[in-house]
């Protein structure tokens, strides 16, 4: 437990932060897994500016590294123009 107030609302700032930052990095995960298991190309098409937009707000968050995003979305664009 914190011993001055600073410290315990350093804790809760922490936390408060902790619990976005999973919120957003689960969230695209699961627009990637969806993307990724779209069978149409349309569809699959419409999907993709959206996937991008998150990888890329992740990255400027660095909740994960810029080149994992881009490599990230790189094998999105080759799978959807695959279909």
């Amino acid at each position: 437990m914190a011993n001055h107030p600073s410290a315990a609302k350093r804790a809760r700032q922490n936390d408060k932060k902790r619990q976005e930052n999973r919120y957003y990095a689960r969230t695209a995960r699961n627009a990637v897994r969806k993307l990724r298991a779209a069978a149409e190309k349309e569809a699959a098409e419409e999907l993709l500016p959206g996937v991008s937009s998150m990888l890329d707000k992740l990255a400027k968050r660095s909740l994960i590294h810029k080149n994992k995003a881009a490599n990230l979305k790189s094998g999105l664009k080759k799978h959807v123009n695959s279909l």
